[in-house]
């Protein structure tokens, strides 16, 4: 339930290279320096298409051939762009995130030590922390994949905070994790502006719709996830003249 085969297809030969030897899914999250290290070592190699105004950095990264950085994006790195990945307009790709083939992070969207699988989209306006997404995972405009706890203070003394604990049927397990944002197995959706809070686990094939806060812990696949509203419709009142007192 909780190992990566549970979430993903990983006939991708890098992402097998990932999750070889997980236990658990969260334990990739804590590879993705290293993982990024093995692929691209200390130097640059741009073989795709950088278009004029975007920024690149002189850290460590690999820009795979048919790979676009945008203008206005930002690649800070170290990072690992897949062939035909694309960096839209407005991107941010911060330290540590891997893009694999025809992923994609779109216009005000921010990735930070994140893995993207191939044909995931973050494509507006989304912060993915500290997260996975699954092969053609799409997060619906303003979705946030929270990865710090708000209560997550640091320890006077050791100066670490508290690592994030889930609970999964009835059972605690510790991730090891300061920052967990969310792992969306394959064919996830959400819908826009869902907020889904640090150490989301999330099946493959659910749908999560548009406003929902997700509470963190384990999701089933092939689930609807639904926010209740009550919404009311009453008859407006005709405005008031300036007899009356002016419109109020």
């Amino acid at each position: 339930m909780l190992q990566p085969t549970d979430f993903f297809d990983l006939s991708d030969k890098l992402a097998q290279q990932l999750f070889t030897n997980c236990t658990y899914i969260w334990e990739a999250v804590a590879r993705i320096p290293y993982f990024i290290s093995q692929q691209v070592g200390d130097k640059q190699t741009i073989l795709g298409e950088v278009m004029p105004g975007a920024y690149v950095s002189d850290r460590p990264l690999y820009i795979g051939p048919g790979a676009r950085i945008e203008p206005g994006a930002y690649v800070q790195g170290p990072a690992y762009i897949a062939p035909g990945a694309v960096v839209r307009h407005g991107a941010f790709v911060r330290e540590n995130v891997i893009m694999l083939a025809d992923s994609l992070l779109g216009h005000a969207s921010e990735a930070k030590n994140s893995f993207f699988l191939p044909h995931a989209h973050a494509p507006h306006f989304n912060y993915v922390g500290d997260s996975i997404l699954g092969q053609h995972v799409n997060l619906g405009a303003g979705t946030k994949l929270s990865n710090l706890g708000i209560l997550s203070t640091k320890d006077p003394e050791t100066g670490r905070r508290p690592t994030i604990v889930l609970v999964v049927d009835g059972r605690s397990y510790d991730t090891g994790l300061t920052k967990l944002g969310s792992i969306l197995g394959d064919n996830v959706q959400t819908g826009c502006n869902a907020v889904l809070n640090p150490g989301c686990l999330v099946g493959p094939d659910t749908l999560i719709y548009a406003n929902a806060s997700l509470r963190k812990g384990y999701h089933p696949p092939h689930s609807i996830i639904k926010l209740r509203q009550t919404i009311r419709c009453i008859e407006k009142r005709a405005p008031m003249t300036l007899s009356d007192g002016g419109e109020r």
